[in-house]
């Protein structure tokens, strides 16, 4: 945007606040703050768009800090390192518990009196400050990104007069709290509908002996193999193919767009080869996800696995899809989590606990007749999570939409009585000229004070001091 409506002028966010504060960064322990504790915040507290207090670690008894640095509710805190989509991402402290600081990799933004706060917190959150945090970011894509304080003060912002600002504010207030209340009954919609997938999934095969069924173990019901394990000296090779990993299966779908390569000499890739119908389970996961599954039907060819996927090629009275379906079964029933054994926080289901698990076997039509059935009632259900996940992704839409017509000047009507915002920049550098800086000194606390209980504020209960320049 380029033209600004009457009385609007452009700054930065460094003609805006008055200072940027930043915390230092000191070895903590690994657990949060107690209540009677000093915590420093992680960069987690500011991650997901609202303060989380509880992302923080505990300060060691008798090391030195500044309690000046402490969070205070009112206050605009943006994490200086995160991942690109979350560099830079403000979020407003609506309350807190006593006793946090600001680490170095989180800032606190202390706007001029002359600025609402509110105001401040949402032009941030809009896509094309957004995007102009990413562009002055530093690192790589895919990795933690990193913003300056200086690069955060060179921002471009569009500002209105102030009476604009606070009517922006209630509109888009407005606006968002029924954005909200709409957002709040799709999440428990998409919930109810994915408890009913996993339900119907758990009952479509009955495990108490049904009759003519059979039951048996999976070793019984067919083959099972565990995956080629990966080494450093077949990264290269005059046999290169590709093989599929955790990364690649899905519960009933096989992700093939980061496909890998390694060193298979002929008589290994035969061993390994995946066939049309063969299923594979993840041998390593977090315990919910454990067993996953998916059909192989082709798609890539001539592929192999790894030693992280379990693979069961059925028997002659076993049809693949059932088979799926029962795994399917079995891993939201919470049956493959019975034989989990875990590792570095990662469940893992040996190919022996595996091939212990019980198998029905009914008749192959009465099989195929369940599988069909069960597909049916799962496309109806997936069909309405789609509908529900569209109807969320709308919603987010439409914030963003919202906030680039609140800063494009076109959500309210400008009032030519306002005070222009070119008289209010002058006012504010006013401010500045004439601000006597004062002396930085470090301020303790008593041991009594130290000692207090703590009380829980909220912005109402408190009114911000900020630290002079």
């Amino acid at each position: 945007m380029t033209d600004l409506p009457p009385g609007w002028e452009w700054s930065t966010l460094g003609d805006l606040v008055t200072r940027i504060e930043a915390g230092k960064s000191f070895t903590c322990h690994p657990r949060p703050a107690r209540d009677d504790e000093w915590g420093v915040l992680k960069v987690s507290a500011m991650t997901w768009g609202e303060f989380r207090e509880q992302e923080n670690k505990a300060v060691p008894e008798g090391r030195e800090f500044d309690p000046r640095y402490e969070v205070r509710p009112g206050d605009i805190l943006v994490s200086r390192a995160n991942t690109e989509q979350y560099v830079g991402a403000p979020v407003l402290v609506r309350e807190c518990r006593p006793r946090l600081l600001l680490s170095d990799k989180s800032l606190r933004l202390v706007p001029s009196s002359e600025i609402d706060s509110a105001w401040l917190l949402r032009v941030l959150s809009s896509s094309s400050i957004r995007r102009q945090i990413s562009a002055r970011a530093s690192g790589q894509q895919d990795s933690m990104r990193n913003i300056s304080q200086q690069a955060l003060l060179s921002l471009d912002l569009p500002l209105p007069p102030l009476a604009e600002q606070r009517r922006i504010v209630a509109a888009v207030d407005i606006h968002f709290s029924r954005l909200d209340a709409a957002s709040h009954l799709l999440t428990k919609q998409l919930l109810r509908l994915r408890a009913l997938k996993k339900r119907l999934l758990v009952d479509s095969v009955p495990v108490g002996g049904e009759t003519g069924w059979r039951t048996v173990t999976v070793a019984e019901a067919g083959r099972v193999d565990l995956g080629r394990q990966r080494h450093p000296d077949w990264h290269t090779g005059d046999h290169m193919r590709p093989y599929l990993r955790v990364a690649n299966v899905f519960e009933d779908r096989i992700d093939t767009t980061d496909v890998m390569e390694m060193d298979f000499p002929p008589a290994v890739f035969e061993k390994f080869k995946l066939m049309p119908g063969d299923i594979l389970l993840n041998e390593g996961q977090s315990p919910e996800l454990l067993g996953r599954p998916a059909l192989y039907r082709g798609f890539p060819g001539d592929v192999a696995f790894t030693n992280s996927l379990l693979r069961f090629r059925a028997g002659p009275d076993v049809d693949p899809e059932w088979a799926l379906l029962v795994f399917r079964r079995h891993m939201h029933a919470g049956r493959f989590s019975r034989e989990v054994r875990i590792t570095t926080n990662i469940a893992h289901l040996s190919a022996t606990r595996f091939k212990a698990v019980e198998f029905p076997i009914p008749p192959l039509t009465e099989q195929r007749e369940i599988v069909a059935r069960t597909a049916d009632r799962l496309a109806g259900v997936e069909r309405l999570i789609a509908e529900v996940e569209h109807a969320a992704r709308n919603a987010d839409a439409l914030r963003a939409s919202l906030l680039a017509e609140a800063f494009a000047g076109r959500l309210v009507p400008q009032d030519p009585n306002d005070e222009p915002a070119s008289d209010l920049l002058a006012r504010i550098r006013v401010e500045r000229s004439t601000a006597i800086p004062k002396q930085r000194t470090r301020a303790r606390r008593t041991p009594k004070e130290l000692a207090a209980p703590p009380t829980r504020v909220t912005g109402d209960d408190y009114q911000q001091e900020t630290l002079p320049l």
